[in-house]
């Protein structure tokens, strides 16, 4: 599964790329017709608390899965994105 990493308005440094890749690379496991997971890093109001958003879009064939999640920092976000994807992922599983 092809991991992109898209940063808005910022320089993500290497050590949260590779948190991202680390968590996200987990879902390859699970369900592995992932063709690719785009994974985009925002910050919402710069001056506010639980500002950080991270969104997940993982296509699968016939079917986008995307989830989006705010949190205090990168890493949180991801985590609950990555916990809410894995249902999502055990989902479309099941339909198949």
């Amino acid at each position: 599964m092809n991991i992109s990493i898209n940063s808005v308005r910022f320089k993500a440094d290497e050590k949260l790329e590779s948190y991202i890749n680390d968590k996200v690379g987990k879902l390859g496991r699970i369900v592995d017709n992932a063709t690719k997971c785009e994974v985009t890093l925002k910050v919402d109001k710069p001056e506010s608390d639980n500002n950080k958003i991270a969104e997940i879009k993982l296509s699968l064939p016939g079917q986008n899965l995307f989830n989006s999640k705010q949190a205090n920092s990168f890493e949180e976000a991801v985590s609950e994105c990555v916990d809410t994807m894995r249902v999502q992922v055990e989902k479309y599983k099941n339909r198949e």
